[in-house]
């Protein structure tokens, strides 16, 4: 980050170095990936006796005030001896305002015709989708930002979609979300083309996947029509590209999909694409190309939460309710337990709760945990199977600096007792292993010890942040 204005005496510690000390206290609390997507790219400037914080765009100021002004305002009243009040503007507000030179552009850090027609496929706004559906190839309509689900771990991404969706000025161009397979990202892009296209209807939105583009332009070799395709690209308003990454090793393809990257923006139009690792990690690709992928707004989506996996389930439940005309209620167990089984992928996620409707249908409300296990086991995957209660207790016990020994012995200390809970609880949810070995695993304890942890870790879990988070790291270090 950086700071403009005189150092100041010695003795007063200047406005700069107030701010980034400010910054190690906000990452330590907020989180690395959290606090590089919204205060990764801020800035701070002085003008006179005026300290102004300038976030990167319009959404992470707004985000910056909602969620990290004041505790800012604390730390900065905390170190700064002079007392001076602290501003918080967009970087666009400030270069609008004309009082200084505007902000060098950053990344942020790590917090989907004719037999001679090129085969792009164009949103066009005018006409119903019904008799558009030819041309929509790719697009799904049931990805709409009204059934995408946000949290924390994807916030930000969908404030900036939303943001270029509705043609605001002021935005990073291109703009690129990654993340694994199954976080979202297609479903983001979707979203993005169907409001962007409600939002401004005589705008040219045109959206394909990397592989189409590959596809399209080497036909368009074979039939002597590049220009064709290239005027058909470059002649969009938006441009969405999902999985870019297929590009990469591609040598032709990916020429000339950096030279309509080139012309669209410098046209001044959008360009919007996903891909599975962020731009860095994209080794196979041309290095110019990757280049320009950085040079505008990278938005990483990082795996889903407890919460917001949640919120997924309800949201999906109510949709296949909807479909087959019943009631949406599930079991809070049941849910419970497709959120902390399923945590690597949205599509395996939504997947399990598919399986289980498609089995019981309107019976889902009264599926009970015992039932919705037998009916997935099936479906769960090989490495999670070989997870034993050996393996579960030496990851509890190093995550909590404790001896594998203290899990199964008499002590009932908090500090071992509640590990203990934890490890009953994953030797529950991801072993096949039954109650009354669990125990005995355990020191030789009774079933309902057991029973007693695993119904203690789930009301945990709703109201103790930390013991969330835990279990979110334990099972993925479980699962590999």
């Amino acid at each position: 980050m950086t700071s403009g204005g005189a150092a100041g005496a010695m003795a007063v510690a200047p406005a700069g170095a107030v701010w980034t000390k400010t910054c190690l206290i906000l990452k330590r609390e907020l989180g690395e990936a959290t606090f590089g997507s919204w205060l990764g790219q801020a800035a701070l400037r002085e003008q006179g006796d005026e300290v102004c914080v300038v976030a990167a765009t319009g959404v992470a100021r707004d985000w910056i005030r909602r969620h990290a002004w004041r505790r800012i305002g604390e730390i900065w009243a905390q170190n700064d001896p002079l007392g001076r009040r602290l501003d918080l503007k967009s970087r666009m507000e400030v270069e609008s305002a004309g009082t200084v030179a505007p902000a060098p552009a950053a990344t942020p850090s790590a917090a989907n015709g004719g037999a001679a027609a090129p085969d792009v496929f164009e949103v066009e706004a005018p006409a119903p989708v019904a008799a558009r559906q030819g041309r929509l190839q790719g697009l799904q309509e049931r990805f709409s930002f009204e059934t995408f689900v946000s949290g924390p771990a994807n916030e930000f991404a969908f404030a900036v979609a939303r943001r270029v969706a509705s043609w605001a000025d002021g935005h990073f161009n291109p703009v690129l979300f990654h993340g694994p397979y199954g976080f979202g990202k297609t479903h983001l892009l979707n979203a993005l083309a169907w409001e962007a296209m409600r939002s401004a209807p005589g705008k040219r939105v045109v959206y394909l996947t990397a592989e189409r583009f590959t596809t399209t332009f080497v036909k368009a070799l074979q039939d002597r029509q590049t220009q064709a395709f290239k005027d058909e690209l470059r002649n969009a308003d938006l441009l969405l590209i999902d999985d870019v990454h297929f590009v990469a090793g591609k040598t032709q393809t990916q020429e000339e999909l950096f030279h309509t990257l080139i012309a669209l923006v410098e046209d001044g139009r959008r360009v919007v694409m996903t891909a599975d690792r962020s731009p860095t990690e994209l080794s196979e690709m041309e290095p110019r190309l990757r280049s320009h992928l950085q040079a505008g707004l990278v938005c990483g989506i990082e795996p889903a939460d407890r919460s917001l996996r949640l919120g997924i389930l309800e949201r999906k439940l109510q949709t296949l309710a909807a479909q087959g005309r019943f009631h949406p209620a599930a079991r809070g167990e049941v849910l419970q337990f497709l959120a902390d089984r399923f945590t690597d992928s949205v599509r395996e996620l939504e997947g399990a709760l598919n399986t289980l409707v498609a089995r019981v249908g309107g019976d889902i409300a009264r599926l009970t945990l015992d039932e919705a296990q037998a009916i997935l086991r099936p479906h769960l995957s090989c490495t999670e199977r070989k997870v034993t209660v050996d393996m579960i207790q030496k990851a509890v016990a190093e995550h909590y600096a404790l001896k594998q020994a203290d899990l199964i012995s008499e002590r009932r200390a908090r500090a071992v007792a509640r590990p203990r809970q934890v490890a009953m609880w994953l030797a529950k949810q991801i072993t096949t292993r039954s109650l009354p070995d669990i125990g005995r695993r355990f020191g030789g304890r009774d079933h309902t010890t057991v029973l007693h942890a695993v119904r203690r870790i789930e009301a945990l879990k709703a109201e103790d942040a930390a013991i969330a988070r835990d279990i979110d790291v334990l099972l993925r270090k479980l699962r590999g």
